[in-house]
This record gives structure tokens, C-alpha cells and sequence, in this order.
């Protein structure tokens, strides 16, 4: 343990050199080995402890922390050079390697098994129970102090983790808890995958620039259910040195299973960049803590988001009811229903009034369900009794959705969507701004998508001109806001992939669903597959007669 020493590079003894002998004390009170007047420093602040397993610094419970390099520790074994930060003082740590030049690992203790020199692994059930046993011996008011701590950090942040279900803000909700309690530079959560099961990365959160992570601690740590640690990766046997540890100067790193009800739902992975030893014990074991409580999360989300997609897929199957009845007209609630998503984007509507907006959409024309087919699929234009009865379906609409109660908030794009600005409009004919905003832009889409696109009696009108038309109603017709804003949205090339002729005047083939055109790209083989960007629907170039048309394809396939 010879050679060891604390240079002092910031402060009034800069310059000077303190030999480390046992243990160093740190701290403002003036009996401590090294004395610093600094009110920022704590009375003992931290200890320097030789060990027959290296030499450690260790935090003693400070108000304002002890930090090696940029990040704030509470046991960190020192490696050579490595500068610590007390206060207003900066020291540099120069220590001595053992006989082959590599500084050894810490202690292992506990439930944790000693793979290598340099990685601990144990099963992550244990581990997170451990985390909350009492000490077995005598422990000093400092250690409660910091077990405190460690146990209040953790139910805080599983207060915020609990409070998402949204899983994006999820996941950015327990990197973020993360982050603020383990000195790490990256963090990855990875989920597996329902169809293939392989892992796949969902979310980052990236200090260093640098996200590769190692594939051979994640996968061991979910395959097998364990919570690793290690304290200097480059040199781990245990994982054969993996090129992505050593390319990407990845030196500690942890990573924890995300299990619910014994079901390992993913990982979660966090690294350094250049630190050796930057993780501590007690820093996989609040990872494990933390992660068993977003597992818990995770699985609630992704409940949630079943439910919704459920939801989701309902709305669309009593849409395509409709849509079925009135052949002439497919495709049309898409349309309007990404017509009128583009007038909320451009006026601010946050994620949430998103998708409700488009569940509005989706159900705008519902009440159509009871029109009579003569009339809903004639071809030609209406008479005054036909358009009577056509004029039904808005509230027959509203009346089906009213009785349904997450259905409700959607009433107003289906009751008010033939309201006109003037007030000239059905069923009850009232202007302005008594007409709700959902009914006012459902309305423009309405109406532009009418105007472009194809009916058995007449050709859709050019884009530019629907336009011309829109404007020419603005403030009669037409809310000025909402058409200002769609023409915005034109303008910024939002529209065109919606538009049902779009594309009819390069090489395309129709949507077999919606009939909106799909572009194909010169020399694209027949058999080759496309998205539609209106209703998402996937569909396989085919020919026949050398014409091209679009094959749907089932969902599964």
C-alpha cells in the first residue's frame, strides 16, 4: 500500500501532497487528517480507507457531496489519477497497482457471486431484497443516514414512476430517477418483443453521446434473471472483453432484469465511459429496487395500451360498417379523419387532444349507419326528400355515441360537422363560435376531401382550387381559423399524401381499402409490399392484363 498519496491541485495548500496511510478523514472539523475551512465541507466529510481490496473513498453522509471526476459517489475504489472534488477543493488520487499493474475489485459480500476480478452478478430478487434488511452489525449514524436516504430516493421516484402511463413518458420518467441517484453517462431500457421475443431498445437516455451498449451483459442479465454489476468491464474475463465494451470505452456498467410475476419483461442498462469503478453495491441495489417497480409500471402501460388499442380497433370496425355500405365514398373517414389531424397540429393540440381528435374523426360520419342504402349509394345526385333524409346522420350519430361514456367527449365531430360559420348550416343551424371547434375543422376537412375526390357523377377538382374554394368560404362557410390553418398545412406539404388523386398522375395503384394512391417507385417488382399513408394498411404490387393494382394483405401476413 505504499506510494499512495492526495495531491492537492485547487485551495490553499495547492501544491502540497498528504501521504495516505489507513484511514484519511476529510472534513471541517479541525481534528481531521485533511482540514478544509470550507463551509461547503461537512464536519467529516468523507474517508479515504486502505483495504486489502483497494483503496476507497467513501462519502459521510455530506449536505453538498463528494465527487470523483464530474460525478457525485457514495463509495467509489480509487484508481490512479482519478480527481476528487470536496467544496472548493480539487485533490488528485495517485495510488500504486499490485504486482501485475491492475487494481483489484472491491469486497464481495452478501448474496452477490464473484464471477471475475471484476463483475458481480446475483439473482435480482435477492439483491432487491437485501435492499431492505436491516444490518446484521453495528453501524454508525452516518451509514442510517444514507440507508434513509436510499430508501426516501426510492419511494419518491417510484411515486413519479407509478403516476405514467404513458409508456415514452414512462420511460423517460425512470431514466430520469435513474440519472439523479447512480452517477451513470448511459442508460437503455430494452423490452421484449410479443412475436419474436428477441429485445428490443425502446428508450435511451444519453450523457456521453455514445449509446452501444454491451449485448452480453444484457443478454445474461435477462435470460437468466440476474442484476450485474461490474467495476471495470474492459478487463472482464466473464464476458471475453465483447468489442462493443472495448470500442466503446465502456469501463462499469449495470444492468437489471424488468420482471413482473416472474415474467422478464426486458432490462434495464446503464454504463459509464472511461470510469472504472463508478458503480457501488448499494448502486445496483437501488437499481434493482427501481426496476422492479417499473416493471410493475411497464406491465400497467402496456395493459393500457392493449385497452386502447382495443378501443382503437372497435371505433374503426363500426367505421368500416359504414364505409362498406357506400362504396363510392371508401376511404373517405381516413381522409378527413388525417385532413383534420393536420388543422390540430397546426393549432397547437397537445399528444392527447390528438388522439381523441382522431377518434372524433374516425367517428364523424357513424350516423350514417342509418341512411338508407338507395340513398347512401346512389349515384347520382340527391333529391330535396333524399337530402332530408341524409341530413339525419349527425344526430343520429350523436345519439349512438351518447349512451357510451368514454365515447361522449366525441360527440361534438359527429353533431356539429355540418354546421356552417353563417349559420346556414344543419342540424340546428348555429354560427360562429357557438358552433364547438371540433365540429368547425371537421368541416373543412369534410369538405376539402369532398371536393377532390372522385365521384361516379364528376372528376375531383385540383387540390389548388378546393384550396381556392375553402378560402372563398372562410368566414361564410368555413371557421377563418380553421382554414388557415389546413391552408398552412397545404402549403407545407401535409396535405398531398392524404388527397385521394394525389398520385394519380405518376405511376400508382389504389389502396384496395381506402383508395387512396400508393406511389410506386420506377422498377419496383411486382410482389413487393407498400404502406399506405392514409390507413396504414399494407398491400402487395400485383399485375394482371399489364395494368398494376394493389393486393390487400391480411394483418397476420
Amino acid at each position: 500500500m505504499a506510494h499512495e498519496r492526495i495531491v492537492f491541485l485547487s485551495g490553499p495548500r495547492q501544491g502540497d501532497t498528504f501521504e495516505i496511510e489507513d484511514t484519511v478523514i476529510i472534513g471541517r472539523n479541525p481534528t481531521s487528517s485533511i482540514y478544509l475551512d470550507d463551509p461547503q465541507v461537512s464536519r467529516k466529510h468523507a474517508t479515504i480507507e486502505q483495504t486489502p481490496n483497494g483503496t476507497f473513498l467513501r462519502d459521510q453522509g455530506s449536505g453538498n457531496g463528494t465527487y470523483v471526476g464530474n460525478r457525485r459517489i457514495v463509495e467509489c475504489r480509487l484508481s490512479d489519477a482519478d480527481v476528487i472534488r470536496i467544496g472548493a477543493s480539487e485533490f488528485r488520487y495517485e495510488g500504486a497497482a499490485d504486482a501485475s499493474g491492475v487494481h483489484l475489485g472491491p469486497a464481495v459480500s452478501g448474496s452477490i457471486e464473484r464471477l471475475s476480478g471484476h463483475v458481480e452478478a446475483a439473482d435480482a430478487a435477492n439483491v432487491y431484497e437485501t435492499f431492505f434488511q436491516a444490518p446484521r452489525t453495528a453501524v454508525t449514524l452516518e451509514q442510517l443516514r444514507d440507508a434513509q436516504n436510499r430508501l426516501a430516493a426510492v419511494y419518491k421516484a417510484n411515486q413519479i414512476i407509478a403516476s405514467e402511463q404513458d409508456l415514452q413518458k414512462l420511460f423517460a420518467s425512470v431514466m430520469d430517477q435513474i440519472f439523479s441517484l447512480i452517477p451513470a453517462h448511459n442508460g437503455v431500457i430494452l423490452l421484449k418483443d410479443e412475436k419474436t421475443g428477441e429485445l428490443i431498445t425502446e428508450f435511451v437516455k444519453s450523457g456521453s453521446g455514445n449509446t452501444v451498449i454491451s449485448s452480453t451483459i444484457v443478454s445474461r442479465a435477462f435470460e437468466h434473471g440476474e442484476a450485474i454489476l461490474t467495476v471495470d468491464a474492459a478487463d472482464d474475463a466473464r464476458f471475453e472483453a465483447g468489442a462493443s465494451i472495448i470500442a466503446q470505452n465502456i469501463s462499469s456498467a449495470m444492468c437489471t432484469p424488468l420482471t413482473h410475476h416472474n415474467e422478464h419483461l426486458g432490462v434495464l442498462y446503464v454504463d459509464t465511459r472511461g470510469t472504472t469503478n463508478a458503480f457501488t453495491k448499494s448502486d445496483l441495489e437501488l437499481l434493482v429496487a427501481l426496476s422492479g417497480a417499473a416493471a410493475v409500471a411497464i406491465k400497467n402501460a402496456q395493459y393500457v395500451h392493449k385497452l386502447e388499442r382495443a378501443y382503437h380497433d372497435t371505433l374503426i370496425a363500426i367505421t368500416d360498417s359504414v364505409e362498406m355500405r357506400d362504396l363510392y365514398t371508401v376511404g373517405h373517414t381516413w381522409r378527413v379523419t388525417n385532413l383534420a389531424l393536420e388543422i390540430m397540429r397546426v393549432l397547437g393540440w397537445t399528444e392527447e387532444q390528438l388522439k381523441q381528435g382522431e377518434m372524433g374523426g374516425v367517428l364523424h360520419d357513424v350516423g350514417k349507419i342509418a341512411v338508407d342504402d338507395a340513398i347512401l349509394r346512389k349515384p347520382g345526385k340527391l333529391t330535396d326528400e333524399e337530402y332530408a333524409k341524409m341530413k339525419i346522420h349527425p344526430e343520429r350519430g350523436a345519439r349512438m355515441l351518447r349512451d357510451i361514456e368514454f365515447l361522449k367527449p366525441l360527440i361534438p365531430y359527429c353533431l356539429y360537422h355540418h354546421e356552417r360559420f353563417d349559420g346556414k348550416g344543419y342540424p340546428f343551424g348555429i354560427a360562429g363560435k357557438d358552433i364547438p371547434l371540433e365540429g368547425r375543422l371537421i368541416a373543412v376537412a369534410d369538405t376539402f376531401d369532398a371536393m377532390t375526390s372522385n365521384r361516379p357523377y364528376r372528376k375531383g377538382l385540383d387540390p389548388q382550387i378546393a384550396i381556392d374554394e375553402l378560402i372563398k368560404g372562410r368566414g361564410s362557410q368555413f371557421d377563418p381559423e380553421c382554414v388557415d390553418a389546413f391552408v398552412e398545412a397545404y402549403h407545407a406539404g401535409r396535405v398531398s399524401r392524404v388527397i385521394q388523386e394525389s398520385l394519380a398522375g405518376g405511376r400508382s395503384i389504389a389502396c384496395p381499402f381506402c383508395s387512396t394512391f400508393i406511389g410506386i417507385p420506377e422498377g419496383s417488382p411486382v410482389g413487393q409490399e407498400f404502406e399506405c399513408q392514409v390507413c396504414h394498411r399494407h398491400v402487395c404490387l400485383q399485375e394482371m392484363n399489364d395494368a398494376y393494382y394493389g393486393e390487400l394483405l391480411s394483418e397476420t401476413s
